[in-house]
C-alpha cells in the first residue's frame, strides 16, 4: 500500500468517529468530544444508527450514509465488527482508519484470524490502518485528538510513536509537568498495516517535525524498519525506548502483543546499524531527544564544564568518567584566556570553576572562550544559586554569547523555584537545561552516541588490499549434509571445508577412524598435535573430556586415543563415534578469539566476534554486528569488545595484523548472506599467533528455511545480480556495476574530469569539490530503495568511472526520480544510454511506474537522450528547466531484455 495514503490519517480533511456515543464515559463520547475540544476544523461525522445527533453534531446510520468525502475513519466498536467497517471504508474510498478496539492477536488465534480478515478487506481498496488495540493519535498544532484520552499535549517539534497506550498515557502526563510539546503523538497498538517503519518514513519527510521518539516492544517488517530508520536518522536524531531487556521482559512482550521478540543483543545492534540513539528509562527518553533536537552535533566527545561551585564540578568529571568520556584537556591559549578573565584562584582545569562570585558576564564571557576552543566539542554550563549570582541574569547573558554558534552547549540550573524562571528561558531559547549535572552528563552521552552513528553510517570504508574470493558452489554440498542428518550438525572435518571455501583461515586438519590410523596421522602432520573426538552426536567436545591437547609422541597419542574414546562412553552411551580428528598443535597463543552467525528468528543472522575459549560464555565479551559488512563495520563490531584493546597491542603481546580480522568478519557475513539454512556457526577458538588468527575449532548446524538469499536479511546487501558488460553505441566495452561504498575516491576522481558547464547542469550549481556529505549520499547505497550504477572502461588497467546513473524511489514505491552523470570524455559516445536503460529496467522489474527528472534548457544532449528512451518532455512554467517523465509499463522493447552479465 502506498506510504503517503498516510497523509489522509495524519492530515484529514474529515473524519468519521464510528460507534460515537451520547453515553457518558463511554469512548465513542470521549472521541467526538475530544476532536471538539482539540479545535478540529475539518468535517466530523458521527456514526451510530443509534443516536440522530452526538454532542450537536448529525449522527450517521453508517459510512455509506455520509454523502461527503471521508479521509479517516475512527473506528470504536467491538472488534468483531470491523471488518465489515473496514470495507466500507473500501467502498466509501476512505483513506485510511484507526482502529480502537482491542480483541485481536493479542487474545490468541481467534483475534489472529479476525486481524486477517480486517487486512484482507482492507487491502482491497488500499485503507490505510493504524491499530488495533491503539489509543489513536494526536496533532496538537492541527487540532487533531482522535484519542480518548483526557490529556492534551502542547504543541511542539518531538514526534512520538508508541506500541503501547498505557505508555503513551504516561508521557502525556509527564510532558504536561515539564512542559514539553509534540507535533504527532501517534499509539499504533498491534500494527496490523501501518508499523513503525512507515511513520518514521512519513515523520521524517515532515518538516515540523526535528526528532522522532519510538516506544517500541517489537518490531514487525525489520528491513522496511531498517531502511526507514537508516535514511531518516542521517538528517533527523531518531531515539529508541526498547522494552523486554531482561528474559522477564521479553515474557511480558510476549503475552502483551502476542509477537515474538527477538534477542535484546540484536536489538542493541540493529539500532547502531541503523543509526538510532538507544535510552533506558522514560526520563532519558525526555532528556535525550530534546538535546539531540535543539542542539548541534558534537564533534567529538570533548567536554567543557563551566561551574561556579566546586561540587558539582567533580559530580559532573565523575560521571563522565562512570560513561567512558572525558572532560575537554585545555590548550595554552585557552587557558591563557580564561587566566585574564577569572580571579588567580580559578581552577586552572577543567571543569572551569569560575567561582561563587561570578557575575553573568563572567559566565557569558567564559562560555565564549569555550566556544573559540577547537579542543571543545560541546559545553556543560552548571549554575548553583548564591546570593551574588543572579540566575536569570546569567541565562540572559549565555543565551546572547551563544547566538550564531554551532558549539553544542546545555545547561544545569540546580535548585528550585529561585531557578524556574531562568531555566524557562534557557528552553525557550533552545537551551535544555537539567535538575542535576549527572542528569545532563547522561544526556550528553546519548548526544554523543546519536552522533557517533551518523559518523558511522556515513564513513567511507576503506577497500582491502585484496580482493575476497568465495566459492559458494564448493560450500554447498557441506550445508546438504546437515540438512540430512536430523540434528542438522556438521562434523568438524565438514565444517572446517565449508569455511575454507570462504576463505577462512582453518588449521590443518585429518581424520581417523582407529588408533593406529591415529598415531599414522599424526605422525604425517608432525607433533606436537591437538585430537578431538569425531561424533555427528556430540556438540561439546569438552564436556565429554573430548578434546586432548599436549601430544608430543607416538605414546602420548594412543594414550589421546584412548581417553577420548573411554570420555566419550562414559559421556553417551549411544552417540555415534566415527574416529577422532588431528591438527598441529599452536603452542603458547597470544590469545582466543570467538567469532560466529548466529541466525535471530526476528532478524535474521547475526555476526559474533570477541573473547574465546572455555571461559568465552562466563565473561562475554562479545560484539554483534549485522550483515553485510565492510572494513569500516567490521572494525566497529572489534571496537565493542575488551579484547580489541589486547589485538592491538599489549605489553609482550604483538599486534595483531587488523585488517585480517576485518577480513574474516567480511568473510563469515558473506556466508551468512549467502546461506540463510545456518542456524549457528561457531568459530571458537580462532587462536591468535604472531598477529595471525587460526581457525583451530569449529561448529555448524544448519536447518530448514523457507528464507531465501538475501531477503533473511533486515539490511539489503549488494545485488551483484545486477552487474552487466555492455557495449556502447560509440564503440566502448564497458562493465556496470552497482555502486559500493568503496568507490567514494572513484566518484571523487570522475567529479575532477568535469567540466564546470557538466558540474552545473548535473548539479544545478557550481561546486568545486564534492562535499563531503554529498559523496556520501551518492556511495552509501540503501539498495532497497535506490539503484545506483557505475560504469567502468574494461579496457583500462586499473578502476575509472566514466558515468554513473540512479534512480531514487519515493517511499510509496511507484514514483522514482532518475539522475545521469558521465564524465566529459565519454559524453555523447552511448554510456548515458546504457546506463539510463540499465536503471529503468531494474526499475521496472521492482515493480516502479513512473521514473521523472529535471534537466536545465541548455543541457540539450540530456534532453535529446531522453526524447530518444521515450521520455515525455515538459517545460517548467517560469523556469528554464525540463521534466522528463516516463511510463516504465511502456518501456521501448529495445532495452526490456537483461544484457548480458
Amino acid at each position: 500500500m502506498g506510504l503517503y495514503n498516510l497523509q489522509k490519517i495524519l492530515k484529514p480533511k474529515s473524519i468519521a468517529v464510528v460507534g460515537a456515543s451520547e453515553k457518558t464515559n463511554s469512548i465513542g463520547r470521549a472521541l467526538v468530544n475530544n476532536l471538539i475540544e482539540a479545535g478540529y476544523t475539518g468535517e466530523l461525522f458521527p456514526v451510530n444508527p443509534k443516536y440522530g445527533k452526538v454532542l450537536g453534531l448529525k449522527s450517521h446510520s453508517s459510512l455509506a450514509d455520509i454523502n461527503d468525502e471521508v479521509d479517516l475513519a475512527v473506528i470504536a466498536t467491538p472488534i468483531e465488527t470491523v471488518p465489515g467497517i473496514v470495507r466500507e471504508c473500501g467502498r466509501i474510498h476512505a483513506g485510511g482508519a484507526i482502529i480502537i478496539s482491542a480483541g485481536g492477536k493479542e487474545t490468541g488465534e481467534k483475534g489472529r484470524e479476525l486481524e486477517a480478515r480486517i487486512l484482507k478487506e482492507a487491502r482491497k481498496k488500499g485503507v490505510r490502518l493504524i491499530g488495533p488495540n491503539c489509543l489513536g493519535f494526536i496533532c496538537p498544532a492541527r487540532g487533531i485528538n482522535t484519542t480518548f484520552s483526557r490529556t492534551m499535549p502542547r504543541a511542539g517539534e518531538m514526534a512520538f510513536v508508541s506500541q503501547s497506550g498505557a505508555i503513551c498515557g504516561a508521557i502525556l502526563d509527564l510532558s504536561l509537568k515539564n512542559k514539553i510539546g509534540f507535533s504527532h503523538f501517534i499509539s499504533i497498538g498491534s500494527m496490523l498495516d501501518v508499523d513503525f517503519g512507515d511513520l518514521i518514513d512519513y515523520l521524517g519527510h515532515e518538516p515540523d517535525v526535528k526528532s522522532i521518539l519510538l516506544y517500541i516492544e517489537t518490531l514487525t517488517n525489520v528491513r522496511k524498519f531498517m531502511s526507514a530508520a537508516r535514511a531518516i536518522s542521517r538528517v533527523k536524531p531518531i531515539i529508541a525506548l526498547k522494552s523486554g531487556r531482561s528474559p522477564a521482559g521479553v515474557r511480558a512482550v510476549l503475552s502483551h502483543t502476542g509477537a515474538l521478540a527477538g534477542e535484546d543483543a540484536v536489538y542493541d545492534a540493529l539500532f547502531k546499524r541503523a543509526g538510532i540513539v538507544r535510552v533506558n528509562t522514560i526520563e532519558e527518553f525526555f532528556d535525550c531527544a530534546e538535546l539531540v533536537s535543539r542542539q548541534p552535533r558534537p564533534s567529538g566527545p570533548n567536554l567543557a564544564v563551566i561551574t561556579n561551585s566546586g561540587g558539582p564540578g567533580v559530580m559532573t568529571a565523575d560521571s563522565l568518567t562512570h560513561y567512558g568520556l572525558r572532560t575537554a584537556s585545555l590548550e595554552k591559549e585557552t587557558m591563557s584566556k580564561l587566566d585574564k578573565l577569572l580571579p588567580s584562584h580559578w581552577s586552572r582545569n577543567n571543569p572551569i570553576d569560575i567561582l561563587g562570585d561570578a557575575t553573568a558576564e563572567r559566565y557569558a564571557r567564559a562560555v565564549e572562550i569555550c566556544m573559540e576552543a577547537r579542543e571543545v566539542d560541546a559545553i556543560l554550563v552548571i549554575l548553583v544559586p548564591t546570593a551574588i549570582t543572579d540566575p536569570t541574569r546569567v541565562a540572559e547573558e549565555v543565551i546572547q554569547a551563544v547566538k550564531g554558534k554551532h558549539v553544542p552547549l546545555f545547561a544545569s540550573w540546580m535548585g528550585g523555584g529561585t531557578v524556574e524562571e531562568s531555566r524557562t528561558l534557557l528552553n525557550e531559547a533552545g537551551i535544555p537545561s537539567y535538575n542535576t549535572p549527572e542528569q545532563a552528563v547522561r544526556a550528553f552521552l546519548y548526544m554523543h552516541t546519536y552522533s557517533r552513528n551518523i559518523t558511522m553510517l556515513q564513513e567511507i570504508p576503506p577497500k582491502l588490499h585484496r580482493s575476497l574470493s568465495f566459492d559458494r558452489d564448493l560450500a554447498q554440498p557441506y550445508i546438504e549434509k546437515g540438512l540430512a542428518r536430523e540434528n542438522g550438525l556438521l562434523t568438524e572435518m565438514e565444517s572446517k571445508e565449508l569455511l575454507a571455501a570462504y576463505g577462512l583461515p582453518v588449521n590443518q586438519m585429518a581424520t581417523a577412524a582407529s588408533l593406529e590410523e591415529a598415531v599414522e596421522r599424526a605422525t604425517e602432520i608432525g607433533y606436537p598435535v591437538v585430537m578431538k573426538i569425531d561424533s555427528p552426536d556430540i556438540v561439546h567436545k569438552t564436556e565429554a573430556g573430548g578434546v586432548q591437547l599436549d601430544i608430543f609422541n607416538e605414546q602420548d597419542a594412543r594414550l589421546a586415543f584412548n581417553k577420548i574414546m573411554q570420555g566419550a562412553q562414559n559421556f553417551e552411551p549411544n552417540a555415534r563415534v566415527l574416529g577422532v580428528t588431528l591438527q598441529p598443535m599452536i603452542q603458547r597463543p597470544d590469545l582466543e578469539l570467538l567469532m560466529g552467525i548466529k541466525n535471530d528468528p526476528a532478524f535474521g543472522p547475526a555476526i559474533m566476534f570477541g573473547l574465546g575459549g572455555i571461559l568465552a560464555e562466563v565473561l562475554k565479551d562479545r560484539a554483534i554486528g549485522l550483515p553485510p559488512q565492510n572494513r569500516s563495520l567490521a572494525r566497529m563490531i572489534m571496537e565493542d569488545t575488551r579484547v580489541y584493546s589486547i589485538l592491538k597491542g599489549y605489553r609482550n603481546i604483538p599486534p595483531a595484523d587488523l585488517e585480517l580480522f576485518e577480513e574474516m568478519i567480511i568473510r563469515l557475513s558473506q556466508l551468512a548472506v549467502d546461506f540463510p539454512r545456518i542456524k549457528e556457526l561457531d568459530m571458537n577458538p580462532v587462536m591468535v599467533k604472531g598477529g595471525k588468527p587460526y581457525v583451530v575449532d569449529a561448529r555448524v548446524i544448519v536447518q530448514e528455511t523457507d528464507a531465501v538469499s538475501p531477503m533473511h536479511l533486515i539490511i539489503s546487501p549488494y545485488p551483484a545480480q545486477y552487474e552487466s558488460h555492455q557495449t556502447t553505441s560509440g564503440g566502448i566495452k564497458i562493465f556496470i556495476r552497482p555502486v559500493k561504498p568503496e568507490d567514494a575516491p572513484l566518484f571523487e576522481e570522475l567529479f575532477q574530469i568535469l567540466s564546470p558547464n557538466s558540474v552545473r547542469t548535473r548539479f544545478f550549481t557550481p561546486l568545486k569539490k564534492l562535499p563531503p556529505d554529498m559523496l556520501t549520499r551518492f556511495t552509501q547505497i540503501d539498495y532497497d530503495r535506490e539503484i545506483a550504477l557505475a560504469a567502468f572502461d574494461q579496457t583500462e588497467g586499473r578502476e575509472r568511472i566514466l558515468g554513473v546513473s540512479r534512480v531514487i524511489s519515493e517511499p510509496d514505491g511507484d514514483v522514482a526520480e532518475f539522475a545521469v552523470l558521465v564524465g566529459d570524455p565519454w559524453q555523447g559516445k552511448g554510456v548515458g544510454a546504457k546506463l539510463l536503460e540499465t536503471v529503468l529496467r531494474i526499475g521496472k522489474e521492482r515493480g516502479i511506474k513512473t521514473v521523472f527528472g529535471t534537466v536545465l534548457a541548455e543541457n540539450t544532449g540530456m534532453l535529446a537522450l531522453g526524447r530518444n528512451l521515450g521520455f515525455k518532455t515538459n517545460l517548467i512554467p517560469h523556469f528554464s528547466e525540463y521534466q522528463l517523465t516516463i511510463d516504465l509499463d511502456k518501456l521501448p522493447a529495445s532495452f526490456q531484455s537483461k544484457p548480458e552479465g
